[in-house]
C-alpha cells in the first residue's frame, strides 16, 4: 500500500527541491523514496518511472519560470521587457539551479503543446514584436536569445567568468544593451 500522503504533485515538488539541492540528473526514483524514508515500489503508484518524474519536473520548472518571466515582463515593451526577460531568466537559474536544468530537457511534442514552454515561446514572440521582428526573423530572434541567456548561465554558473578583473554583472548589462542594439537593427 502506498504511504499515505504521497501523491504525484507532492512527489514533484520534492524533486524540485531535490534537483535544486544534488541537481537535476541525480533526481532518482531512489533517492526520492529515500527522501520520504520509503521503498521505491511505494512511489510507482505515483509516477510511472524516473523518466515520468523527470518530465513532471521540467513540466513544474517551466511554469514557475513563466510565471516570474509574466510578472516581470507586465505593462513593459522594448528594451525594459527585454532586461525584465532576460533578468528574470537568470534570477530563476541562480534561485533554482536544478529546476532550471529541468527547463532545458527535451520534451514530447504532446508535453510540450500542454506545458508553459508555448508561453515561453509567446513571450519571447511579444517583446520581438515591440522591435518590429516577424517571421522568419522572430524565430531566429528567439533562437538567438535563448541561446544568449542560456549560454551566459549556464557559463556563470560553471565559474568561467570569475577569472577576470571585469565583474560579471556588467557584462550581463552590457550584452543585454548589444542585444537590444542587435534587436533594433535587425539585419534585412
Amino acid at each position: 500500500m502506498a504511504r499515505a500522503g504521497l501523491t504525484a504533485d507532492r512527489l514533484t515538488q520534492a524533486a524540485a527541491e531535490l534537483a535544486d539541492e544534488v541537481g537535476f540528473e541525480n533526481v532518482t526514483v531512489s533517492a526520492l523514496a529515500r527522501h520520504f524514508g520509503v521503498k521505491d515500489a511505494s512511489l510507482y503508484s505515483h509516477i510511472r518511472n524516473a523518466h515520468d518524474l523527470r518530465v513532471r519536473l521540467a513540466v513544474l520548472a517551466l511554469a514557475e519560470l513563466a510565471d516570474r518571466v509574466s510578472d516581470a515582463l507586465a505593462g513593459r515593451s522594448g528594451k525594459d521587457a527585454l532586461v525584465a526577460f532576460a533578468s528574470a531568466y537568470r534570477t530563476y537559474a541562480r534561485e533554482h539551479p536544478g529546476r532550471y536544468a529541468a527547463t532545458q530537457m527535451a520534451l514530447d511534442p504532446d508535453t510540450a503543446a500542454t506545458s508553459a514552454a508555448s508561453k515561453h515561446a509567446e513571450m519571447t514572440r511579444a517583446i520581438l514584436r515591440g522591435y518590429d521582428l516577424w517571421e522568419p526573423d522572430q524565430t531566429d530572434a528567439v533562437r538567438l536569445l535563448h541561446s544568449t541567456f542560456h549560454g551566459f548561465v549556464s557559463l556563470e554558473r560553471a565559474g568561467a567568468f570569475h577569472s577576470h578583473p571585469r565583474g560579471v554583472e556588467a557584462s550581463w548589462l552590457r550584452s543585454l544593451d548589444a542585444l537590444d542594439s542587435l534587436l533594433r537593427s535587425w539585419p534585412a
